[in-house]
Order: structure tokens, then sequence, then C-alpha cells
């Protein structure tokens, strides 16, 4: 099964590896896998080849306040409505 990459990544878990193990300097791995020296910097700080999670580390809604989102948090996990039934049961709220 191959590895899934997000769309701006520029190595492989096999490069990322290489990377890791390799006493090159980061001139020289840059050079050779033809990637910029922060990518080579960035790769052999981490401890796995893995992609960090991006974004918030605690979602939250722009438009709701915090209460409104509770409430239609424990509206949906009561009722067990699809997102668009509870769309439109709570139209009037959320408008």
């Amino acid at each position: 099964m191959g590895q899934i990459r997000h769309g701006s990544a520029t190595t492989t878990h096999a490069v990322r590896a290489a990377i890791q193990r390799s006493q090159a300097s980061l001139a020289a791995l840059s050079e050779a896998f033809g990637i910029n020296p922060k990518t080579v910097a960035k790769w052999r700080k981490r401890q796995t080849v893995e992609d960090q999670k991006t974004g918030p580390r605690e979602p939250r809604s722009t438009v709701l306040s915090e209460t409104d989102e509770a409430m239609i948090v424990a509206f949906r996990r009561h009722t067990l409505l699809p997102l668009d039934d509870c769309l439109y049961a709570l139209q009037g709220f959320v408008a």
C-alpha cells in the first residue's frame, strides 16, 4: 500500500528516515535530496517521520459562542439527527 502525503510535502518517509540517520551536513543533504536546508533541519530534530497535525489544537466556532456551540452539540447527541436535520431544526436559533 502506498504512502499518503499531504499536497505540500517535499519528502517521503524514506527520505525523512535517511535524513535522520545521516551524519552529513545540512547543505550536503539538502543538495542530495533537492530540498531546502530548513526542511533537512526540521526532519533532523523530529523523533518520527510522520507528519504532524496542523490547525488549531482545540477547534472552536468563529461564529457561535461557547454556550451556543455546547447547546447545539448536546442537541445533536441527544437527538442523533443528521447534520442537515439539526440545521433545519435549529435554523431559527442559529441564524
